[in-house]
């Protein structure tokens, strides 16, 4: 596989924070009274992680936190470390924080991010900030999209694979990511994919699920028909939406809101049958069935140039009913991904992940316990001592 040669509008749009600025060095910090703690200053504001961490660049800055690149000096790893603040001012964002870390604690998968620690802070009963370490990555996948860099039909199946490895393994789990997006999808340089943010996830069987979960564009019919009823179909939709959108270097489905995002879909699939709509409700059965009759189109017209292997598996992904919908295991074996598929490296969950949170309304105290419960099975571990000075040289000989 030919790996990525990082141009700059790459390696521009990849450092841009969500206000616009480019990754910026970082000064040297000071170190905390019990001297377990580096502090240092980042966005202008205090960015306090344990001795053992280098930190380097800002890599990312938005409303989910702040990502620096950093070397653990401990293993010798180039990691990630994301700051999100404030996490108890909004008692909701906070519990997703703790949902995702509790997930990626159980999900060990070469191609989901790995967590490597949640950082203990200096006082358990009063913190507000969460410092989680992952492995470090290069790039997402929206900004090689959208980026000049050559892209073969190879790096699409490399890619795909990858991405239902990954799924597989999370629906073994029995969770549904709930939003998937080449913004969620990191690459290295050498092409290796991690699915990351899963502050939506959930376990299927126990959870309250809403509709309202994926972003728009990549989001399957029977979310935006609003059906409360759904599962592991919802993200195969998306990355069926994934592979079109490698192939055209553009979203597949560009609705203005939910309703117009639907009559995108219906112009390409065609108007759905009764059994499509079966497990729907009833308003969404007379919504579908007051709309114009349409005959789906063939993803030849769209995709004129594309593997027609790659197109037979997105049409499987691209199904209105989701029990229809091909699934990740099956998906492995489709002959567009015959050269990757290997089951040795095809692994599954060995315990499914269960946690009763989703349905328990969090106080402040609650989930700053919670919190300090997961940050405990990380404990601290101090930096190698520095090397000892180097004798000054001699002076030589006259």
């Amino acid at each position: 596989m030919t790996g990525f040669v990082f141009t700059d509008d790459m390696a521009d749009a990849s450092a841009k924070s969500s206000s616009g600025d480019k990754k910026k060095e970082i000064g040297p910090p000071s170190l905390s009274a019990d001297g377990f703690r580096k502090i240092y200053t980042v966005q202008g504001r205090q960015y306090e992680v344990d001795a053992r961490y280098d930190v380097r660049k800002v890599i990312g800055v938005g409303a989910y936190g702040t990502v620096c690149s950093a070397i653990d000096r401990v293993t010798g790893d180039k990691v990630a470390i994301k700051k999100m603040a404030n996490v108890f001012d909004d008692l909701i964002d906070g519990k997703r924080v703790l949902r995702e870390i509790k997930i990626l604690a159980v999900l060990k998968h070469k191609n989901i991010l790995c967590l490597k620690q949640v950082m203990q802070p200096a006082n358990p009963e009063s913190f507000q900030d969460i410092y989680i370490v992952t492995n470090l990555m290069d790039v997402d996948l929206n900004h090689i999209i959208r980026s000049k860099q050559q892209l073969q039909d190879q790096h699409y199946q490399y890619f795909v694979g990858q991405l239902l490895r990954g799924l597989k393994y999370i629906h073994s789990a029995g969770v549904v990511h709930r939003d998937l997006k080449p913004a969620n999808l990191l690459l290295t340089a050498a092409c290796d994919l991690s699915i990351c943010d899963f502050g939506l996830a959930r376990a299927v069987e126990k959870a309250n699920l809403t509709g309202y979960v994926v972003t728009r564009w990549y989001r399957a019919p029977e979310l935006l028909l609003l059906n409360p009823q759904y599962s592991f179909g919802v993200d195969l939709w998306s990355v069926g939406c994934i592979l079109a959108e490698l192939l055209r270097r553009k979203p597949l489905f560009q609705g203005r809101d939910y309703l117009h995002q639907l009559h995108l879909v219906i112009e390409l699939l065609g108007t759905p049958t009764e059994e499509d709509l079966a497990d729907m409700t009833d308003e969404a059965k007379r919504y579908v069935g007051s709309m114009n009759r349409v005959t789906p189109a063939p993803l030849e017209s769209i995709f004129p140039s594309a593997n027609p292997q790659a197109l037979d598996l997105m049409g499987r992904f691209l199904v209105f009913n989701p029990a229809k919908r091909i699934k990740a295991a099956d998906a492995l074996c489709h002959p567009y991904l015959q050269k990757l598929h290997k089951e040795s490296e095809e692994p599954v969950a060995t315990e499914e992940f269960k946690w009763g949170g989703d349905n328990v309304e969090f106080t402040e105290a609650t989930l700053r316990a919670e919190f300090y419960a997961e940050m405990k099975k990380y404990p601290h571990v101090p930096p190698p001592p520095p090397p000892p000075p180097t004798p000054d040289a001699p002076a030589p000989a006259s």
